[in-house]
């Protein structure tokens, strides 16, 4: 049996850096967040093979002074916390004071500083577990961290990086994560000699369309509240733009980049009312709090975080998405191009979408009870308080063509219906006044057993919904009443799909977890169809509900129900003014 004894300092510090650097990508990280932590303002960072055979990072910090440069590579040394109270309200992005140490045991490090005011500056190296003592060097003052040959001493590790193109991409990724979180600061970074990115100190907007791309900024909007010392900023993408992929997702809590289980949740339950399928939000989102309300000290990557009130913050964040998102409606519709308007909370300026809530039985009537006015001349001065402008004609029984100040509206009208139909279900069922509408005569079909059965021990759950539905035999049923809203729609056929849902999925959960799928399906059935003609009183009508819904960007598939083309647009396409 073997004894117990304690392991050599350098194989202790060659397993930290088995998590804490875990490739070229992880001391990057740690290295771009001292360098910050420094007060850089400036940071360039060089790379050969990925990282692999060089890692160097120079700022322009406060630089470090001469008695304290070899401390810097030992294990648990650190200049940002000296307590357990220090631990508790961590501010900077290190303090585990193991990044350095781990890096100079699995590598060729050389660490220059000079301290402001300092006359030059000084430099040691470190190889596995010998570091030089500080001499004399040049450099402007600041630091400059060199890694060279990461993992040379440990081959089992090495085997595992992967290809320098591999490694590279997952380089570029830290950086880019670190240089969204501080704008204000400049970045360079270079590969093999090759400048690839230059970032001078800009916006938070301005930086977002540098490394995400302008299509980013145009297809987002601004996001920014506070409550009871949270505060959530940034910018999120409009659900009819969402991604394929999680790739475009950055969630940041201090200005530090964390993946958290808790926060990403949050956020896509913001979403699941308007995000299509699959398809993931893309976002770039601040997460500010008091540093002693979430524990950073997780992983010794500092990628996770846990909130002491971890329920007060996904309400937090949930809310401030879904506001957001509700926000977005073809009310503030404007031209395509920047979001980040001045007013904080204001919907994006560029296309947008809307949700409807049509009743087009009385359109004459309709219109005038809701806007106590006539309907409007057929291209009449557009205000703001008309967005999406007046209706000009429909195109193949399916588009509503309006004119607005910005150009041409084109609205996907059983998309857009569908959406107003869906909101005003939610919050006639959220009040439990789902209104029945009898059938001037009863409808009686043929159904299946099991909807019979369904219909005798679920009728309260169809009395809250809406529904008058009862057994006329063993093998038919007999709908009496509907909806109000969907009064219009195939009784038959919705009453079909209504009992389906609710067989399938349970009494306990159709009006609970599953309630917006059930009020999407009764929705749908709603709608006004395809090849369904509308009087410019009706159309118009629909224009009007979709700047008074929530959420009517898209429908509740996800679909964005309607699209602008603005007048330069047009010129553009006919080639105006060449």
């Amino acid at each position: 049996m073997s004894s117990i004894r304690v392991l050599p300092e350098l194989l202790i510090s060659q397993i930290a850096a088995g998590e804490v650097v875990e490739r070229p990508a992880s001391a990057l990280k740690e290295l771009l967040e001292n360098s910050l932590d420094a007060g850089a303002r400036e940071i360039s960072v060089q790379l050969a093979a990925g990282g692999s055979k060089l890692l160097k990072v120079s700022d322009d910090g406060h630089g470090i002074p001469r008695d304290e440069i070899k401390l810097a590579l030992a294990r648990h040394a650190t200049s940002k916390i000296g307590s357990l109270e220090d631990l508790e309200h961590v501010a900077s992005l290190g303090f585990r004071g193991e990044a350095l140490a781990s890096m100079a045991s699995v590598s060729r490090l050389t660490l220059t500083s000079r301290r402001t005011g300092e006359k030059h500056a000084w430099t040691v190296t470190a190889s596995g577990s010998s570091i030089t003592r500080a001499s004399p060097a040049a450099l402007p003052a600041g630091t400059s961290i060199e890694v060279r040959d990461l993992y040379f001493n440990t081959p089992a590790r090495r085997k595992f990086l992967k290809s320098d193109p591999t490694e590279f991409a997952h380089c570029e990724e830290a950086f880019k994560r670190i240089a969204l979180s501080r704008p204000d600061a400049g970045f360079t970074l270079q590969h093999n000699g090759r400048a690839q990115w230059h970032l001078k100190p800009q916006p938070l907007r301005a930086r977002i369309g540098a490394l995400l791309g302008d299509d980013f900024n145009v297809t987002s909007i601004q996001l920014d509240e506070s409550s009871a010392g949270l505060r959530i900023s940034g910018a999120i993408g409009l659900p009819a733009h969402a991604r394929a992929s999680r790739e475009a997702q950055y969630p940041f809590v201090n200005g530090r980049y964390v993946r958290d289980k808790l926060a990403a949740h949050a956020i896509r339950q913001a979403y699941q009312d308007v995000l299509h399928h699959d398809r993931h939000p893309a976002y770039v989102l601040f997460i500010e709090i008091e540093p002693g309300q979430v524990d950073v000290n997780v992983h010794p990557t500092k990628t996770e975080v846990r909130f002491r009130d971890s329920r007060a913050v996904h309400q937090f964040i949930f809310h401030a998405l879904n506001k957001a998102l509700a926000g977005a409606v073809a009310g503030s519709a404007a031209p395509r191009g920047p979001v980040f308007t001045p007013a904080p909370g204001a919907a994006p300026a560029y296309m947008q979408q809307g949700a409807m809530a049509l009743n087009v039985a009385s359109p004459s009537a309709f219109y005038e009870t809701l806007f106590r006015q006539p309907e409007p001349a057929l291209a009449p001065q557009e205000t703001e308080d008309t967005p999406l402008g007046y209706a000009l004609a429909q195109l193949s029984g399916i588009y509503v063509l309006a004119q607005n100040r910005h150009g041409l509206v084109i609205v996907d009208m059983h998309a857009a219906h569908e959406r107003i139909m869906y909101e005003k279900l939610k919050v006639a069922l959220d009040q439990r006044e789902i209104p029945m509408q009898p059938l001037l005569v009863p409808l009686s079909f043929p159904a299946e057993a099991l909807d019979v059965a369904t219909v005798e021990e679920q009728g309260g759950v169809l009395r809250t919904i809406g529904f008058d539905i009862a057994a006329a035999s063993p093998k038919s049923l007999i709908v009496r009443a509907v909806p109000a809203p969907l009064a219009d729609a195939d009784a038959r056929q919705l009453a079909g799909d209504v009992l389906r849902e609710i067989r399938e999925t349970g009494a306990s959960r159709v009006l609970t977890e599953r309630r917006n799928e059930l009020l999407g399906t009764m929705a749908c059935h709603a709608a006004v169809r395809a090849n369904r003609k509308l009087t410019v009183l009706e159309m118009n009508a629909l224009l009007r509900e979709m700047e008074a819904t929530e959420r009517s960007g898209q429908c509740n598939h996800g679909r964005p129900t309607w699209h602008q083309i603005t007048v330069a647009e047009l010129d553009r396409l006919f080639m105006r003014g060449r």
